[in-house]
């Protein structure tokens, strides 16, 4: 075969090339991963110590982590390297939550002299003296146990010593996860009938009325476009949410998602307040102007805030504690003058109000498989969990109305 040779007739080696445009050297290789990459130089035996360096660099690399000298930091990005099938803003996630948690700390540990006490005293470490909350702690573990579970499967360590480490803490007195609460029947009136009665909040009421009234998720009702809305059969499809997200490139944008599973996928029925709100805030945004957000090549989205873009749900939360809060106020001063108890309403966000509609739904509903259908849980268990809690409450009720109606003696 003819040799490739440089304008200087020099013989150059398989992979390397030179332009004609600029006689720039061109070094063309594939990495570990199966990425096509490209080093360049204007000299050629410049390009070749590039060669040099990055073929003792994957080298180096590579023994490191087959002898398990790697560090847990190393493992990782091996590890995220492989997701090929996570979605942007759930890998920027990842590596956020690594980065500012395990990077700098556990981390720099070396693989193969982790033991399972140290997994375990990492995760107290963080719940005892740094008051991480328990979901934070499960999503450092979910991080940290596939890492661990790759470097047994490659041979680099015999045993997972974070296997079993969650399964420990959770039955431990340190693992105090709070439930979240519904709101009561005459806390969400309360908060709705003044939302509604306020000429300062008033505006929030279709957005309030479609969040209480289907138990969508936030991205997926600020998502919502006119196209996903059944005037005539009164139905709504959910196909897909709109995220804010820290992304990788270092900023914070708005991403069209599709629902991580099967089940997200879904169409509602709807309630007649909730066919309403629609109506009114179509008529609303005839006046002040319709969202012109286009994201991901999607527009016309439904609910639109007063920049005609669409709604970000940290300004939806702030909003909620505001009115609550100005509703509590008055509450009390009325409360008093009528010499009764005040409806005080408690803090919550817009998570709440897909609980606190699933939380109505099972007291009204015995069909699980419905409600699990309706509200897009993957596993039941989510459903049966809070459906276990609202029908101990109706046992407690059930009970104390048969008190009254059957004399035991």
């Amino acid at each position: 075969m003819k040799s490739r040779k440089d304008h200087k007739g020099r013989v150059l080696k398989p992979g390397e090339s030179q332009r004609k445009s600029d006689l720039r050297y061109i070094y063309q290789y594939t990495d570990a991963n199966g990425t096509r990459k490209v080093i360049y130089s204007r000299d050629l035996l410049e390009l070749r110590e590039k060669e040099k360096r990055l073929i003792r660099d994957q080298l180096d690399g590579l023994s490191t982590y087959c002898e398990g000298k790697a560090t847990v930091n190393f493992v990782f990005d091996r590890y995220i390297s492989t997701k090929y099938d996570l979605k942007p803003h759930t890998r920027a996630n990842y590596k956020y939550m690594y980065d500012h948690f395990i990077r700098e700390t556990f981390g720099r540990r070396i693989i193969n002299e982790v033991k399972y006490s140290d997994v375990k005293h990492f995760y107290y470490l963080l719940i005892n003296n740094h008051g991480f909350k328990p979901a934070t702690v499960d999503g450092i573990h979910t991080l940290l146990n596939p890492t661990f579970t790759m470097a047994v499967r490659d041979g680099i360590i015999r045993n997972n010593p974070a296997e079993g480490v969650m399964t420990e803490i959770k039955r431990s007195n340190a693992w105090q996860k709070r439930k979240r609460h519904a709101l009561t029947l005459a806390e969400q009136k309360a908060f709705m009938q003044y939302t509604a009665n306020s000429p300062e909040y008033s505006h929030w009421l279709p957005l309030f009325t479609v969040l209480f009234g289907t138990g969508c998720r936030i991205a997926e009702v600020i998502g919502l476009r006119w196209d996903d809305i059944d005037y005539e059969n009164r139905l709504i499809d959910i196909n897909h949410s709109v995220v804010y997200r820290f992304m990788e490139n270092g900023k914070s944008e708005y991403h069209v998602s599709t629902p991580k599973t099967k089940a997200g996928t879904r169409v509602i029925p709807m309630m007649e307040a909730v066919y309403q709100a629609f109506q009114d805030e179509y008529e609303a945004q005839k006046e002040r102007g319709f969202n012109m957000a286009v994201i991901d090549g999607m527009s016309g989205f439904v609910f639109a805030n007063r920049f005609g873009g669409v709604h970000n749900p940290g300004t939806i939360n702030r909003a909620i504690r505001r009115i609550y809060e100005a509703h509590n106020a008055e509450e009390i001063v009325e409360a008093k003058k009528q010499k009764r108890q005040p409806i005080i309403i408690p803090h919550f966000s817009c998570h709440h109000m897909r609980h606190t509609f699933c939380t109505r739904f099972c007291e009204n509903e015995t069909n699980v498989k419905v409600i699990q259908a309706i509200m897009g849980h993957k596993d039941i268990t989510t459903t049966m969990d809070i459906y276990a809690d609202v029908t101990q409450d109706k046992k407690t009720e059930v009970i104390n109305s048969l008190e009254k109606k059957v004399a035991i003696f």
